[in-house]
């Protein structure tokens, strides 16, 4: 018992209750209701004192009523001695970093750097929300997503050393840009309350009605942290001194007025950087538990202590049928079972204590097609049909909306439905009301690419179609020499019929046949056509076409000798490089237009 403690004392004030339910009952127990003083005690006592005999007849509810407190107030307490393995859980909030990665968080207004230091704070955030969604988007002349919402902090944490100004493919300022990617990861993937966290030392007024317009109703807070100094300092750079402008110095200032301003604009709270971790307090950045939260697939299990005030309960029943007839003693427990936590239970008991958009996701999760019939809105209705695989009716449910996610959603049920047509013009709608919405470009892209190979198909088919007319037409089992027939055909043939070692007669020639006789027309002067050249130089020689034809070797299951293993070490470990390379690409792909009045600091 050396670990016995209570989950919840707080509930322990329950029994503050006490005296005054003793004081109660006393009164109601002498008999005196205020009567006596203005009845005389010969008229009275027929009704009060028969009342109170009877009452000692039946017993005192004093008793029963002041045990039954001491253990309902222990039991909501939650004793507890004993640890068991519970799955862990995440929270239902959801958090994404926006890093500056501009020149001017190297400066050194504080020590070490900006940057550094931006980067000490985001563990330190990582640290405390372990388990919970984050994601991190970094910027400067336009934004990239460095990693997606994940519980997984190990993998944040791992890609904070590679993070420098070095690796972004344009310099400049673009937090606009930032805010609109961190935007469309929360929609796509935030569960429960969605925040924007941004780490920088100055946004542009040019930018900030443009952050403002991206945040407005969609729920999403924006909270800022500011790095760097008032005072502000010089941008050193490797083996190049300092940044100037025109001859001077470049001074890069922080203003936290002004981010504190565009935090408010948008419901958040704006806090400078310490070195400690009150501005992660004073901005709440750690994981709201609540009601909401759901389990992970991970399998993992975490060993938590074990209420076991349940079985007081039992203690109470006896007392709580014993006293229930005493009106007191009604009122007593008419007060306290509403303070119970009451489980969710079949008949929708949930709906009366939550949003649909707070249980929806869990409906869904257990039983989409009941969930279909529960739930009103279009887009979670939808959802659940979709996870049902009634994709006609899904398309009509998100039909219901329009929004951005909507048409999104819409079109990938019509893909799924087999209406691919329909779908590109969903996921138009789609990009026309949210242009950065990279998952609906990605699913547009692949559903035109299989919308023209499905043509393609058809086309073959067809063609297949007419030449085996043509051939029918030629007369059945007639014998054709190798030559006979058009180039196209015997191509056909060639490529249709599959090749055999013992080939009857009547049959397609094999490729060896078909090399010999390219080879004498070849010398007799005889022109074959260029499809037909290449697919002979295509199919080279015999034994390069059984080369080809062999299956890969199985792998080797041989472990690694010691040498190779070294050499393997060897071989440089650079991650930022490929981010680097990652980040030019979706610069070249987007070709985000430059912004002339923007500063490459």
């Amino acid at each position: 018992m050396a670990d016995f403690h209570f989950l919840r004392p707080f509930w322990l004030l329950l029994l503050l209750a006490v005296p005054v339910l003793y004081l109660v009952l006393k009164r109601k127990n002498s008999g005196d209701s205020g009567w006596s003083g203005l009845i005389p005690e010969q008229f009275l006592s027929p009704v009060i004192r028969r009342y109170g005999g009877a009452a000692d007849k039946r017993g005192s509810a004093l008793v029963p009523a002041i045990s039954a407190v001491i253990i309902l107030a222990v039991a909501l307490a939650g004793p507890a001695w004993r640890e068991a393995p519970t799955p862990l859980k995440k929270p239902g909030d959801s958090l994404v970093i926006v890093l500056d990665l501009s020149l001017s968080m190297l400066a050194t207004d504080i020590e070490p750097d900006r940057l550094t230091r931006a980067k000490r704070k985001i563990r330190d955030i990582l640290a405390i929300r372990d388990g919970s969604l984050t994601g991190l988007v970094v910027y400067s002349g336009d934004a990239h997503v460095v990693a997606p919402l994940t519980d997984d902090s190990n993998t944040l944490t791992g890609m904070l050393n590679v993070l420098d100004p070095i690796i972004m493919p344009v310099q400049g300022n673009r937090a606009d840009l930032a805010v609109a990617r961190a935007r469309a990861l929360l929609e796509h993937g935030a569960q429960g309350k969605g925040r924007i966290l941004l780490i920088t030392d100055d946004v542009s007024e040019r930018y900030r009605a443009s952050i403002s317009n991206t945040l407005a109703g969609t729920g999403f807070t924006l909270n800022t942290l500011a790095a760097g100094t008032r005072d502000g300092g010089p941008i050193p750079l490797a083996r190049r001194g300092f940044i100037r402008d025109n001859g001077n110095i470049v001074i890069t200032r922080t203003d936290p007025d002004m981010l504190a301003e565009l935090a408010r604009s948008s419901g958040g709270a704006s806090h400078e950087m310490t070195l400690d971790d009150s501005d992660i307090a004073a901005l709440n950045l750690s994981p709201e538990e609540s009601d909401e939260w759901q389990d992970t697939n991970s399998g993992l299990a975490i060993d938590r202590w074990k209420d076991d005030g349940y079985w007081l309960l039992w203690l109470a029943l006896p007392l709580l049928l014993l006293g229930w007839r005493r009106s007191a003693f009604t009122a007593m427990a008419l007060l306290l079972l509403p303070a119970i936590p009451q489980p969710a239970a079949a008949l929708d008991w949930g709906g009366l204590w939550q949003r649909e958009d707070q249980r929806a996701a869990e409906l869904i999760s257990e039983d989409p097609g009941t969930a279909a019939n529960m739930l009103e809105s279009p887009e979670w209705r939808g959802s659940a049909l979709y996870r049902a695989e009634r994709y006609d009716e899904a398309v009509e449910a998100f039909s219901g909306a329009d929004t951005p996610l909507a048409h999104y959603n819409r079109g990938n049920a019509l893909a799924r439905a087999g209406k691919l047509e329909e779908a590109l013009e969903a996921y138009d709608k789609a990009i026309d009301r949210n242009p950065e919405m990279e998952d609906a470009h990605v699913n547009r892209q692949l559903v035109e690419n299989l919308l023209e190979q499905q043509e393609q198909n058809s086309e073959q088919d067809q063609n297949s179609s007419d030449q085996n007319s043509s051939d029918s037409n030629e007369g059945e089992g007639q014998q054709q020499e190798p030559n006979s027939g058009s180039p196209g055909d015997s191509q056909n043939q060639d490529q249709n019929t599959p090749h055999s070692s013992d080939e009857e007669p009547g049959q397609a020639p094999s490729s060896d046949q078909s090399r010999e006789q390219n080879a004498e027309q070849k010398e007799s002067g005889e022109h074959e056509p260029a499809s037909e050249k290449e697919s002979n130089q295509a199919s080279g020689g015999a034994e390069a076409g059984k080369e080809e034809a062999q299956a890969p070797p199985p792998i080797s299951e041989t472990p690694l000798t010691q040498s190779q293993e070294q050499s393997l070490r060897r071989v440089p470990d650079n991650p930022g490089g490929l981010l680097q390379r990652k980040f030019l690409q979706q610069y070249q792909e987007r070709q985000t237009p430059s912004d002339e009045g923007d500063t490459p600091w």
